[in-house]
C-alpha cells in the first residue's frame, strides 16, 4: 500500500519511551513531518499485532528494545495537498513503552535521536514538535505518575 495519496486510511504506531524522567525524540528524515522531531514509529505490516510493530520500529529507527505497556493516544492524522485531496492519512495508535535493551543510535527513518526533557517539550528551542505530540508526551507524563 502507498503511504502518499493512499487508498485506505493505514495504520501507524509510536513509542512513547520514558527514561529516566526523560522521552525519546527522533527527528524524521521522511515525509510526512521530515526534519520535524517526534516519538519513534511508522506503519503496521501486514501480520503483524501492534506490540510487535511498535517493537520493530523503535529497534529499526533507534537500536532500542522496548516493551509496549499501554495505549496512551489513539488519533487520526490526515494531510490533504494544496487541491483538497488526501495526501496522507493515518490511524496512530501510541503506546507508553519501557526500555528494556539496545544501544541508541539513529536508523531507517530518523535521523537523529536524543532524549528530551518534559521543560524541553514546550519550550520554542531545539525541538520541532507538532502540538498534537507534545498533548500525547504530556498525558504519557501523566499517566507515568499517577500510575508508575
Amino acid at each position: 500500500m502507498r503511504r502518499e495519496y493512499p487508498e485506505a486510511p493505514i495504520i501507524g504506531v509510536g513509542a512513547v519511551i520514558l527514561h529516566q524522567g526523560k522521552v525519546l525524540l527522533i527527528q524524521r528524515g521522511k515525509e510526512p513531518l521530515k526534519g520535524e522531531w517526534s516519538i519513534p514509529g511508522g506503519a503496521l505490516e501486514l501480520g503483524e499485532t501492534l506490540q510487535e510493530g511498535i517493537q520493530r520500529e523503535v529497534l529499526e529507527e533507534t537500536g532500542l528494545e522496548v516493551k509496549p505497556l499501554r495505549i496512551i493516544e489513539v488519533l487520526d492524522r490526515i494531510a490533504h495537498d494544496e487541491n483538497g485531496a488526501v495526501r496522507f492519512h493515518y490511524v496512530l495508535v501510541d503506546f507508553l513503552c519501557r526500555l528494556t535493551g539496545g544501544e541508541l543510535r539513529c536508523s531507517s527513518d530518523a535521523i537523529s535521536a536524543e532524549w528530551a526533557s518534559r521543560e524541553q517539550l514546550n519550550s520554542h528551542g531545539k525541538y520541532r514538535i507538532p502540538s498534537f505530540t507534545v498533548a500525547v508526551l504530556e498525558k504519557a507524563f501523566r499517566s507515568t505518575e499517577e500510575h508508575p
